[in-house]
């Protein structure tokens, strides 16, 4: 898909005037291009139109595309490339993923390019990015680096309510369910961890370099991203702890949970099997309350029922002793 964005000036008052981005149908000078999962006919429209190299616009398609910095020396086009946190897997709500997000800086265009929906990028369509120009194009894709850093807080955020809730279910659980949730809540931690260093790596490359040539504010906003990238790592790498050593714990728990219920109904085993094997003794010989010679031999059976008491009576007391009850 193919989507073309410009920045035009709307006036709010005399003295204030914003710039509101809207949809384009074709592709001007001070554009953004977002390219999403897209065809091969919009890749050659692209590359033939902007004179980009087609290998930039690939290299983001795919998944395993680790973060970087590129310049082709030709032109003086930029790619970046930085992992970007999202959540792919309807049917696994816990568990989160990082996807490529290319950003190709021209000298008259900026292009963004991405396999799947890119939720970071729906702030600035819907015009709700602060100080947002296109034109300002190195500008944009830094805020775009910044934005990343505060949704990979976010999604941490929810991480650490899950683990959280995990915990409590845990607690008083006897199944695998809340241990099966904290592998993935744990898994996700783990693509987070190192697609926030390799993305720190981009924007050390970015600070130090001059590949993107920056202004007084520019300067302010990266080392803002970068800031927030260094916390998302370090909570990444606290919650990556906190997980790994509540499995360990409850793991634990729910092994004596289940050794304790597998006590108790070993001793209620043991205690119910005394009076049937007193009662054995009997055979068919004991004549029970139904039978018609039970009215003048009643002893045997009161016996029976008897010793069958006293004898759980001793072995509860007996288990008790023992702690086995």
């Amino acid at each position: 898909m193919l989507d073309i964005y410009k920045s035009i000036e709307k006036k709010v008052s005399s003295e204030r005037v914003v710039h509101e981005l809207i949809q384009v149908e074709e592709i001007q000078d001070d554009t953004w291009i977002h390219l999403h999962a897209p065809t091969e006919e919009e890749i050659e429209l692209i590359c033939n139109k902007l004179d980009v190299p087609q290998e930039f616009l690939r290299y983001p398609l795919d998944d395993e595309e680790r973060p970087r910095v590129d310049i082709d020396e030709d032109n003086g086009d930029m790619l970046i490339i930085l992992d970007i946190p999202c959540n792919i897997h309807d049917d696994q709500p816990n568990l989160y993923w990082t996807v490529p997000l290319g950003i190709i800086i021209t000298k008259r265009h900026i292009i963004t390019v991405s396999l799947r929906e890119v939720p970071i990028l729906d702030v600035f369509i819907h015009n709700q990015a602060k100080d947002f120009q296109v034109n300002y194009r190195n500008r944009f894709a830094i805020q775009i680096l910044l934005h990343a850093a505060k949704d990979y807080l976010r999604f941490l955020r929810f991480i650490d309510k899950a683990i959280e809730a995990s915990g409590r279910q845990l607690a008083r659980s006897t199944t695998n369910r809340e241990l099966y949730r904290l592998m993935e809540l744990s898994k996700s931690l783990v693509y987070f961890s190192t697609s926030l260093k390799s993305n720190e790596a981009v924007l050390e490359r970015l600070m130090r370099g001059n590949a993107l040539r920056q202004y007084a504010e520019d300067e302010e906003l990266l080392d803002d991203a970068i800031i927030e990238f260094k916390q998302a790592k370090e909570m990444a790498d606290i919650y990556t702890s906190v997980v790994n050593t509540t499995m360990d714990a409850y793991a634990s728990i729910i092994n004596n949970n289940m050794n304790e219920v597998m006590k108790i109904m070993a001793a209620a085993t043991i205690a119910l099997s005394v009076p049937t094997i007193i009662s054995s003794f009997f055979g068919q010989n004991c004549p029970m309350p139904w039978d018609a010679e039970f009215a003048s031999h009643p002893i045997p059976f009161i016996i029976l029922v008897l010793a069958g008491a006293v004898s759980i009576a001793c072995a509860v007391w007996v288990l008790r002793k023992h702690r086995m009850l």
